[in-house]
């Protein structure tokens, strides 16, 4: 079983601020994300941003290569 990371609206905020710093929608990031083998919709990404979706450490690292950002961009308050 994978690890997820727990919910949370902050969190979710900042994926949303890079996403759109990249001038992604988030058609177009989960269409990058399932290139990179995660099965995330559009639907399951919005529930991401808003806090309401755990996420997991396979799709948070598949984050970070395609926003191009660190780790640390995740948690910034």
């Amino acid at each position: 079983m994978g690890q997820n990371i727990k919910a949370d609206k902050s969190f979710g905020d900042n994926i949303r601020k890079w996403r759109n710093a990249k001038g992604m929608t988030q058609e177009e990031l989960s269409s990058q994300l399932q290139i990179h083998g995660c099965d995330i919709s559009r639907g399951t990404l919005a529930k991401i941003e808003a806090g309401i979706r755990h996420i997991s450490v396979d799709e948070l690292q598949a984050i970070k290569i395609i926003l191009e950002i660190t780790y640390e961009d995740f948690f910034a308050k």
